[in-house]
């Protein structure tokens, strides 16, 4: 089932202002930044990789 949605059904909303918190200050840029990087979902996998192909290339004959 594909969904489609026409840009005319957002004509009230596409030049509105983004809203101004009204009870705190906006977050600094950098600790934006901080809190949305990339983190590590799976820790200690870029050394299983390593280990891996560490393994196989030892068991490669040339």
């Amino acid at each position: 089932m594909k969904i489609t949605r026409d840009i005319r059904e957002y004509r009230d909303i596409i030049n509105v202002p983004r809203p101004e918190p009204q009870c705190h200050q906006r977050m600094p840029m950098a600790k934006r930044a901080a809190q949305f990087s990339p983190f590590a979902a799976l820790t200690g996998y870029e050394e299983v990789v390593a280990q891996t192909a560490q393994e196989h290339e030892a068991k490669i004959e040339w």
